[in-house]
């Protein structure tokens, strides 16, 4: 079988759940991997699971599905982000009666997402569709953190990116991996004996544009002026071909300075540069893992 998912037992004989990659990437609901078949192995033994999430997201009703059958297991869920719990990953990982995170983990949280066709009606049947999937997904974060559901609808609006220390402030997460963290240090207090995670809160549409920046840097205004592809002048009848006058020559420095050295293009929040030419998709492109 194709599972997205894996068993196996630590040293110590732990039943250990292993979600590394895509949510559902081909499918949950096929001949092959089924819902069925997790809960299968789920129920297998009863008693406590460690579940490893290290996954960008995907299918969110198969998430669901996860996240019910986790809920409903006779045993303690203990949930350990390793890298990224992102979009349906982070619903699966609210199922964790503690949940913790490594200190370089992300997990994000935004508004689902779907690709739909037709008529008026076919839109507006999508979009309400979409309304109540978030609604459906906000219960599982209010449960977990008891924010309020606007407070959680406006994170999700954001698309917003949470490091252990924002996610265990926030309530999405209980404790940081491998640190051993006490209170936070005081301000005024001697901080050099225990490093702390600073907690901040990431927008993906402000992040996306310095990536963009940074990865699809702007072409030259001018373009850089090859010696051997000018174009060739017939001499004249004297056989001497004539030098071209100085103002024609570019400068010196121009025929070394390479393509992209000009600064980088300032993107709107649109996400495209001024003349319309890096769209917002080059970014998915490019971080198409962040889904």
């Amino acid at each position: 079988m194709n599972h997205f998912w894996n068993w196996i037992r630590n040293d110590a004989g732990e039943r250990i759940l292993r979600l590394d990659g895509p949510v559902d990437e081909d499918s949950f609901w096929g001949d092959e991997v089924t819902p069925k078949a997790f809960r299968d192995e789920l129920e297998a033994e009863d008693g406590d699971v460690t579940v490893w999430i290290n996954s960008p997201g995907g299918n969110v009703l198969a998430a669901a599905e996860i996240y019910n059958m986790l809920c409903d297991h006779k045993g303690s869920i203990t949930v350990k982000i390793d890298a990224i719990a992102a979009s349906a990953a982070s619903v699966i990982a609210m199922a964790g009666d503690r949940i913790l995170m490594s200190p370089v983990a992300m997990l994000m949280i935004h508004d689902p997402m779907t690709i739909a066709m037709g008529n008026t009606k076919d839109m507006e049947r999508a979009i309400a569709t979409l309304n109540e999937v978030k609604e459906s997904i906000i219960n599982a974060y209010v449960k977990k953190t008891g924010l309020t559901r606007n407070k959680v609808s406006k994170l999700m609006s954001d698309e917003t990116w949470m490091n252990a220390k924002k996610a265990v402030e926030l309530g999405f997460a209980d404790e940081i991996l491998f640190t051993g963290m006490k209170e936070p240090i005081q301000e005024g207090e001697d901080d050099g004996k225990e490093m702390q995670t600073e907690g901040r809160l990431y927008s993906a549409r402000h992040m996306s544009e310095t990536i963009l920046n940074r990865i699809c840097p702007a072409e030259s205004e001018a373009p850089v002026t090859d010696p051997d592809e000018t174009e060739d002048v017939e001499p004249p009848e004297g056989g001497v071909k004539p030098e071209p006058p100085e103002d024609a020559m570019p400068p010196a420095d121009t025929l070394e300075r390479p393509a992209r050295e000009n600064s980088m293009p300032v993107i709107g929040l649109d996400g495209k540069t001024s003349d319309g030419s890096m769209p917002y998709q080059i970014l998915k492109d490019k971080l198409d893992f962040l889904r």
